[in-house]
């Protein structure tokens, strides 16, 4: 009968079996009669222990291995407090599926990052890359979970559309066929409303594009982002909404990923604090901070990076940062029916310096406001004909928030740069691998 062929994640319930694991050759090494090596399956590592004095034929296999050989190994699972994985295989029999003929590019010296990215391929190998994207795939779960918890409806919204949802300065776009300009998507918002009038309660979770030149730490041109549209909502409704949504995914990704998050020496304690309710601020009281911390900032003026990282530093946990100018703000946000120069929205910003993680608002629900805010943005009208008819076949007040994936994961893992949080980075300079 064949050993049971298990990964490696499964180890801790094999402790004494004679199993089998298939994965790569992640190093080794060798002192005398003995091989150490360390072999990943893309669920963790564990070192395999080859004694010539075991099997001198299986000694011989290990001794051609080179870094990211393919082979499966056979052996019995033993608890050893002192390796980093808490168990080791005592390695009795090697199959090898492939010997790379070249020296792995990505070996133990340091490289610079424009090396790791034009290798990003192989780069995801790495122990630290294999915690920092377990741990996004914690967050996605997470965040899929709240949202079927609280009885929302999935709706996958297109990634081509002819409505601008953001800025026309920042859209990707191509020729469609015979009907002129078409966009890759900036958001999912104006799909999600007219969904949020059909279900009541949605949300999407997919991939996003921005054309904007910016070359900061916090941007990506294409990125995932989740968005939740509730009819009936107010900005108040909103930010609660928001505020439990975050505390879920951080709790969550506590609980399940922890180990990942020690892998890559994270200090959980400030996460540990993510518990409702969040506070909030308003724009006014955000440019009074500000200036007493010495920014030249006026009221009417954006809150950008490194103000947001200036208000965030006096909170221990996310901050909603809300009504800001409506002229600084997108065409659909409601304005305040007391004070008409701001609108109903808020920015939720991370801790520790990262930033807006959530862009939010209550949105306009009267046809003829929206039609009136859509030609102060010179857009044109009729690539929203459909989004203002929602308004007039049973409007009703509804909001709704977007949240940046990829600055939840950076913030969640405390990375220097937004590129790690994804899989392959899209930026300004790179479109490669």
């Amino acid at each position: 009968m064949s050993d049971q062929w298990i990964y490696i994640k499964d180890l801790k319930d094999h402790i004494g079996e004679h199993v089998e694991i298939k994965g790569w050759l992640f190093n080794k090494r060798s002192s005398g009669k003995i091989h150490f090596l360390q072999i990943r399956d893309g669920t963790g590592f564990v070192q395999g222990i080859v004694e010539k004095s075991v099997s001198n034929e299986t000694f011989e296999l290990a001794d051609e291995l080179r870094i990211e050989s393919s082979l499966s190994v056979k052996g019995k699972v033993r608890k050893d407090e002192r390796s980093p994985y808490g168990y080791e295989i005592d390695v009795d029999g090697i199959e090898i599926y492939q010997i790379p003929l070249e020296d792995y590019p990505i070996s133990k010296k340091e490289h610079g990052i424009d090396f790791l990215m034009n290798n990003r391929h192989l780069w995801l190998r790495s122990q630290r890359q294999f915690h920092i994207l377990h741990v996004r795939n914690e967050v996605i779960w997470a965040v899929r979970e709240f949202y079927r918890n609280n009885g929302f409806i999935l709706i996958d919204t297109p990634i081509l559309t002819g409505a601008i949802g953001e800025s026309a300065g920042e859209l990707f776009n191509i020729e469609y066929f015979d009907l002129g300009k078409a966009y890759l998507t900036q958001t999912g918002q104006l799909y999600l409303e007219a969904a949020a009038m059909a279900f009541g309660k949605v949300y999407n979770l997919g991939p996003t594009f921005r054309a904007e030149k910016s070359k900061t730490r916090r941007h990506l041109t294409e990125f995932w982002m989740n968005e939740a549209e509730v009819a009936y909502y107010t900005s108040n409704d909103n930010m609660h909404l928001q505020e439990e949504l975050v505390s879920y995914v951080v709790g969550r990704v506590l609980e399940r990923a922890g180990d990942h998050l020690k892998a890559l020496e994270r200090d959980t304690k400030p996460l540990e604090k993510v518990q409702t309710p969040f506070p909030r601020i308003s724009y006014d009281e955000g440019v009074r901070l500000l200036q007493k911390k010495g920014f030249d900032i006026k009221w009417g003026d954006d809150i950008g990076g490194d103000e947001e990282t200036a208000i965030s530093e006096e909170f221990d946990r996310p901050v909603m940062v809300y009504n800001y100018p409506r002229n600084i703000k997108a065409f659909y946000m409601q304005p305040d029916p007391q004070r008409p120069e701001v609108v109903l929205c808020d920015d939720m910003l991370a801790p520790e310096g990262y930033g807006e993680i959530i862009g939010a608002s209550e949105r306009i629900n009267d046809p003829d406001l929206l039609i009136e805010r859509i030609k102060e943005f010179n857009l044109p009208a009729e690539s929203y004909d459909w989004y203002i008819d929602l308004r007039k076949y049973g409007s009703v007040p509804h909001s709704g928030f977007g949240m940046g994936i990829e600055r939840l994961v950076a913030w969640i893992c405390k990375l220097e740069h937004i590129r790690e949080a994804i899989p392959f980075a899209r930026t300004i300079y790179r479109i490669h691998p």
